[in-house]
């Protein structure tokens, strides 16, 4: 299993935002510390406001900041959204499933165990707990040091 680039964006922008807590990030910021396209990026930053774990922000001073507390974060729940059709198989799919073994395999029962298994596992892991190490984060994304200490620290918490 692989996780779309999708999902994979929306943690790394929650992260970028966690890592300045209460300020307003640009998108554009975004984009350029991880190389990943603008025009992307702004469908993942709609959902993650429409699942209403940050604020948007218009206008000259515009961007985004986390709507919510990255402990209060669930990265389970934001990947069961972000993902969005998980047919692992072809059976998943009862609209399109050609399958003939459908009546008898134990298959899907198998995979489906196996996905519910991966999104527990990640329910049990909240924002904050992917910056436990803000510094260290910061640094390697570039981020400018004109956040005070305690901002980061308070983010790592």
């Amino acid at each position: 299993m692989q996780l779309t680039h999708f999902s994979n964006y929306a943690v790394r922008t929650l992260m970028y935002c966690a890592l300045k807590p209460g300020q307003v990030c640009r998108v554009r910021d975004i984009a350029n510390a991880y190389g990943i396209s603008e025009h992307h990026l702004m469908k993942v930053v709609q959902t993650l406001g429409q699942m209403q774990l940050i604020d948007t922000l218009r206008g000259r001073g515009g961007g985004i900041r986390l709507a919510k507390d990255p402990h209060d974060i669930v990265i389970g729940q934001v990947l069961r959204v972000t993902e969005g059709n998980l047919n692992l198989a072809e059976c998943f799919d009862e609209a399109t499933n050609t399958c003939p073994l459908r009546p008898a395999c134990r298959f899907k029962l198998a995979l489906t165990r196996a996905l519910e298994a991966f999104f527990l596992v990640l329910e049990g892991y909240t924002l904050a707990d992917f910056i436990c190490h803000p510094h260290e984060l910061a640094a390697l994304l570039k981020l400018s040091p004109d956040e005070p200490e305690a901002d980061l620290a308070m983010a790592a918490n």
